[in-house]
């Protein structure tokens, strides 16, 4: 369910980067061999004498096998030399260096035996992995039991790529020979997590892992292991591997990052930005910009982001995160250029070119984006690896930039998405599967006739458009939430603001006995059309997301129940937006676990009272559940909605689930079901409170009662109150409603000209309270109405200035900054 602040990229969306972005520093700083050609950070082979431009020296464990460490380098290196300017001499120097130190693994006492194998791995060092492959098999036709050698190969095939599977089978079958060789050797079981890791076999991985550090613990192997249980959100034991990482070699910056990262993802966000500032490199800094991301404070975040790329003009993760952040802010041109700086250092950076693809699309330049859609495409991920959100949802965007394309100039008023795109496509969409849709005919290609979407200045407009243009910054902007988890996108202001005054001016012309244009037909403005002017502008803000209606979906899916689902607590990860409402939630479930023992369980009543009496906070009903066998092993319990059209009646509001048997292995979640059932009903109170209103609307149209005026605020409040109790969208039901609120109140003559309280998101104050009338007083008291200024009588049209997709994107890209009053 999304936020008033519905721009906000979530925390769990934030868990996904960072994650991405912890695998990726696995990888790198746990090979065990280095390649300058592949590998910008890491320190160079011993005896190659360089190390990166710019890094600060550190001492490193005395080891060939540490190579890639990324926090330490040999003292003294000079700088690399790129890998074209080496030749065969200086490979076969390097490998003399190596011979000479015994700087590799598994040497023997013979000379002219470890030369080979040294020249073998400087092969390695250099990324030449296919002549390694050779050159070590030549050892082993002449000495097949040679341990540095089967070593030496199985490293190769693993740096030759598993995206080839092949590659893995081998390389394990390397290693695995080696172990049973040589069983007490660290470095072989490090290596082999190294491999294991990438195709999800995390829990061997880990295995591995703790069997070096039983055979030689060092502060890289426990930080390595920790990174494991980083990705498998297992926070509380990474933080106590970084701990000990730390406690060993406290010059750590990638440690340091992370086990901050270990507070920050269990909802200790200001814990979080503390540590990591005691630490602030560029490897610590991008993370403290998510932190203040997620804190809400955009500037602070863009500072730090920039003091990161002062220190580090290239780092990818910097750039990739700002990147991102910028789009959730509604800054698609800057983040663009953060994208396009990310895949010049890494051209197969999956996030950076799907975040590419999308800012072009959303932008309107649809050729470049579904150019760098099609890339994204062709990344398969590994036998065996866990499929990435972009390449999970890139063929769903791809076809919705086609359908996107090919309505471009056409008026939105003759045609429904929610019609035209197949049902299967959109119930898969939604639930984020995997595209595996039978017999689906793609969206017609780019056709070359329609041409991308141009930009617009300001002062191109109107001055009458212009000022509706800062009249919809002013009033998208109050939309925001304020609280953990919501960042500000004036690009969602901007749209939810241009949907509030056309529903205004929707509801204004229905309560004049005036028609609408809807899906090719004139008619009778219904209250869905009203909720689908919101719908359309939220869409087209951010089409990374699909804002789809529910009861819209395949019967099949609907008879199985859609349910928007938000994880409250999962294991040891807090979803922080939703904090405040953890103890309304709580107290509801005590008072219904009380009155489920009283009926079920009355001789244990007293017993039960007395622990739900101690209770404090989620964790503590875990013993509860003790109680009674049906609970044991979790637990469920529904909030009710009262009917206000069938007195007396009541319909399941949301349900609340608690399972687990400890603390740190549980899950506290709310959903809604999207049955056809329950849609009905509560289609059956918005069809009744919306002919009550159109009524009094009506009315108010010819009356100046201040009576009417507040009947019609209440009749409005409570069909919503509704609408985000149903929760009919698949995304942005909250700020598509809160639209609603807004456009309908300005028709009845009313302005919102209060902000949302810090702490407060209106979908669940409506959701957790006892009836409509409640919910209307409650919000009231922010909304702070005042009478409408009289000028919005003389704004333009919203429909008919922006009648098009590209009228819509044209005026989403422009930029009022430096026009419209900035609001306070």
């Amino acid at each position: 369910m999304a936020g008033a602040g519905d721009g906000a990229a979530a925390l769990p969306v934030v868990l996904l980067v960072l994650c991405g972005s912890v695998r990726a520093e696995y990888l790198s700083s746990l090979l065990v061999l280095s390649s300058n050609s592949h590998s910008h950070h890491g320190p160079p082979l011993p005896g190659q004498g360089c190390a990166p431009a710019g890094e600060e020296l550190v001492e490193c464990e005395s080891s060939f096998l540490d190579p890639d460490d990324t926090d330490c380098v040999p003292r003294g290196a000079p700088p690399c030399e790129p890998l074209l300017s080496l030749d065969t001499e200086k490979i076969l120097a390097q490998a003399k260096v190596l011979a000479e130190q015994k700087r590799f693994p598994f040497s023997i006492d013979n000379a002219n035996t470890n030369e080979e194998l040294a020249f073998g791995y400087a092969l390695i060092g250099n990324g030449l992995y296919d002549e390694a492959v050779k050159h070590f098999s030549s050892l082993l036709q002449r000495d097949p039991e040679l341990v540095s050698a089967i070593y030496g190969r199985g490293i190769a095939y693993g740096k030759k790529g598993l995206q080839d599977i092949k590659n893995a089978e081998l390389a394990l079958f390397e290693l695995n020979r080696v172990i049973t060789i040589e069983p007490n050797a660290p470095e072989v079981f490090e290596q082999r997590a190294e491999i294991l890791s990438p195709l999800g076999r995390i829990s061997e991985a880990l295995n591995d892992l703790s069997r070096a550090i039983q055979l030689r613990p060092l502060a890289r192997l426990y930080r390595h292991r920790g990174t494991l249980h980083f990705i498998s959100e297992d926070y509380a034991t990474a933080h106590e591997d970084f701990h000990q990482s730390l406690e060993m070699k406290k010059s750590q910056p990638i440690a340091m990052l992370y086990k901050g990262l270990t507070f920050y993802h269990r909802g200790m966000l200001k814990v979080s930005a503390w540590m990591l500032t005691l630490k602030m490199v560029w490897e610590v800094t991008p993370v403290v910009c998510i932190v203040g991301k997620e804190l809400g404070d955009f500037e602070a975040a863009m500072d730090s982001f920039q003091k990161a790329l002062l220190l580090n003009q290239n780092h990818i993760q910097s750039l990739q995160l700002r990147g991102m952040m910028l789009y959730n802010h509604g800054s698609l041109q800057e983040a663009l250029k953060d994208f396009k700086g990310c895949l010049q250092l890494e051209p197969y950076n999956e996030v950076c070119q799907y975040m590419k693809g999308l800012s072009h699309v959303a932008m309107g330049q649809f050729y470049e984006g579904i150019k760098a859609q099609t890339k994204v495409m062709l990344n398969d991920p590994l036998p065996g690896q866990k499929t990435s959100s972009e390449y999970l949802k890139v063929k769903y965007l791809r076809e919705y930039s086609r359908y996107l394309h090919a309505h471009l100039d056409l008026p939105t008023t003759e045609y429904n998405m929610d019609l035209d795109l197949p049902g299967n496509f959109k119930d898969q969409w939604a639930k984020n599967l995997p595209f595996l849709i039978e017999d689906y005919e793609e969206q017609p290609g780019l056709q070359p006739h329609i041409k991308d979407v141009l930009h617009q200045k300001f002062e191109s407009y109107s001055l009458e458009v212009q000022g509706l243009l800062c009249t919809a910054d002013r009033l998208g902007a109050l939309m925001q939430y304020n609280t953990p988890g919501f960042l500000p996108n004036k690009r969602i202001h901007r749209a939810m603001g241009l949907a509030a005054l056309e529903i205004m001016q929707a509801v204004q012309r229905t309560w004049a006995n005036s028609k609408i244009r809807v899906g090719g037909k004139t008619r009778l403005m219904q209250w869905r059309d009203m909720f689908d002017i919101a719908v359309k502008w939220r869409r087209i803000a951010d089409p990374d997301q699909p804002v789809l209606w529910l009861d819209q979906m395949p019967a099949r899916s609907l008879s199985r129940g859609f349910n928007n689902h938000i994880n409250l607590i999962r294991g040891q990860v807090i979803n922080m937006r939703y904090l405040a409402y953890f103890d309304k939630i709580l107290n509801f479930i005590k008072d219904r676990i009380l009155v489920y023992h009283r009926t079920n369980n009355p001789k244990g009543l007293s017993e039960v009272k007395e622990a739900v009496e101690k209770v404090k906070k989620v964790e503590d009903l875990l013993p509860i559940m003790k109680f009674n066998s049906k609970t044991r092993d979790g637990f469920t319990v529904n909030t009710k909605v009262p009917s206000v059209k069938n007195e007396g009646k009541e319909y399941d509001g949301f349900t609340i689930t608690i399972t687990g048997d400890r603390v740190g292995n549980m899950l506290f979640s709310v959903e809604t079901q999207t049955t056809e059932e329950r849609t009905q009903q509560y289609h059956d109170e918005i069809d009744a409170l919306y002919k009550d209103l159109n009524s009094k609307g009506k009315a108010l149209m010819l009356s100046t009662e201040l009576g009417e005026v507040d009947a019609v605020c209440n009749l409005i409040l409570s069909l919503v109150y509704y609408f985000y109790n149903l929760m009919p969208l698949s995304r942005g039901s909250s700020v598509v409603a809160y639209s609603v609120i807004m456009g309908a109140l300005m028709a009845s003559g009313k302005e919102v000209t209060g902000k949302i309280p810090k702490g407060k998101l209106v979908d669940f104050e409506a959701m957790t309270t006892p009836s409509p009338e409640v919910f209307s007083k409650i919000g009231k008291l922010w909304m702070n109405l005042k009478s409408l200024p009289a000028s919005y009588s003389t704004l333009p049209s919203v429909s008919e200035t922006f009648p098009t997709i590209r009228t819509m994107i044209e005026v989403l890209n422009t930029d009022s900054s430096s026009h419209c009053p900035r609001n306070s």
